[in-house]
């Protein structure tokens, strides 16, 4: 978390102890801090305040998003379409509902990764009822175009889902102008707190509460609302304004260029897996080193300090292979097995980077000769 985040968190917790649906004095000092933080959030992606349903975090969003939509619309239809390289916490909802009976297409990404709104147009049918396609890809980096399936849908019945965990604090999202109707969010994605995110719902759509109590968040969200974590969700958006998002993007860029650079220079054979160039998700770098054992050269980099992953931290502890390389590559593909993704992080430096990739090039040359 950024220390403001931390600093926030830390002084409501310490003197604002209200519930914020009480009407007493301590209820009234929380729930202004809780609209203050909701307006703060709405402003940032061109909502209304009413639009933001404070969740714990991308997965609930997702589960509530998608699997709200279909049970409550299932009368109008029974088809989903979603991509083959969707995180886990849209996968698995969708695995859900196909085992209740509704019909789900999975598009199949091009060799970068990403979606074309004309895969999508070509899957509509007059039953589907939702299209859930996320923002920028977790482990590669690919964007896809929100905009345009956004306008393609002006005239269907099926609502518009995103998964926008990743894109959240790094690009600029017009939930207006994308013709988005419900997209979901992280904190900690841009140095907030874990176990806090939102799910934006249009207000001219209407899908039941998925948590079911009491009458939270004018009724879409049971459960006390975790005021600190707002607060803190609050002011990490404030800290990734518009130029700190500019900032942040040029800056992770570099970094990739700079690895590249550096493993280019010392003759290291490696591929890129995703999209090239500055239009991508560029805090996230993900590299395919042809004939180097994933798991050891992870472990290694572990070792010398250096957090990388094989895909997706929430299946990092898998030995499965990433569900986005075999989507964008093929089951038999070598890139499956010999890939590493690397993220950055808005207080990483260029030292940093070059201390990094010194040591992957020595440790990629020492299991290659």
């Amino acid at each position: 978390m950024a220390p403001e985040v931390s600093d926030v968190m830390y002084d409501q917790m310490k003197n604002n102890f209200g519930n914020a649906s009480a009407t007493n004095f301590y209820g009234r000092q929380a729930r202004k801090i809780l609209d203050e933080s909701r307006h703060t959030i709405a402003q940032s992606i061109n909502c209304k305040d009413s639009e933001i349903i404070f969740t714990s975090g991308g997965t609930e969003s997702d589960n509530t998003a998608i699997i709200s939509t279909a049970l409550s619309r299932k009368d109008k239809g029974k088809h989903i379409i979603t991509d083959a390289t969707e995180h886990e916490a849209v996968l698995k909802p969708m695995a859900y509902l196909e085992s209740i009976g509704f019909d789900v297409t999975y598009l199949k990404p091009n060799e970068n990764g990403e979606i074309s709104a004309k895969q999508v147009a070509d899957a509509l049918t007059d039953d589907t009822i939702l299209v859930s396609i996320m923002y920028g890809n977790n482990e590669v980096g690919a964007v896809n175009p929100i905009s345009e399936i956004g306008e393609l849908l002006q005239d269907h019945q099926a609502y518009f889902h995103t998964d926008a965990v990743q894109a959240f604090g790094t690009e600029e999202i017009d939930v207006k102008a994308t013709h988005i109707d419900l997209m979901s969010t992280s904190a900690h994605k841009l140095n907030g707190p874990k176990f806090i995110g939102f799910l934006y719902e249009n207000e001219d759509i209407h899908i039941p509460s998925f948590i079911k109590g009491g009458d939270q968040e004018t009724k879409r969200r049971a459960g006390t609302e975790n005021v600190p974590a707002i607060a803190g969700f609050a002011q990490a958006v404030k800290l990734a304004d518009e130029a700190e998002k500019k900032r942040r993007r040029e800056s992770y860029y570099s970094f990739k260029q700079r690895i590249e650079k550096h493993l280019s220079d010392q003759h290291i054979k490696y591929e890129v897996n995703g999209p090239k160039g500055p239009k991508a998700l560029n805090h996230v770098l993900n590299l395919y080193l042809p004939g180097v054992d994933r798991g050891v050269l992870l472990t290694r980099l572990d070792l010398e300090g250096f957090a990388v992953s094989g895909g997706s931290a929430c299946t990092a502890g898998s030995l499965e292979p990433s569900h986005v390389l075999v989507a964008m590559f093929g089951a038999d593909s070598p890139k499956i097995q010999d890939s590493i993704r690397i993220s950055f992080g808005k207080d990483n430096t260029m030292d940093e980077i070059d201390t990094f990739s010194k040591k992957l090039i020595e440790i990629v040359s020492d299991l290659t000769n």
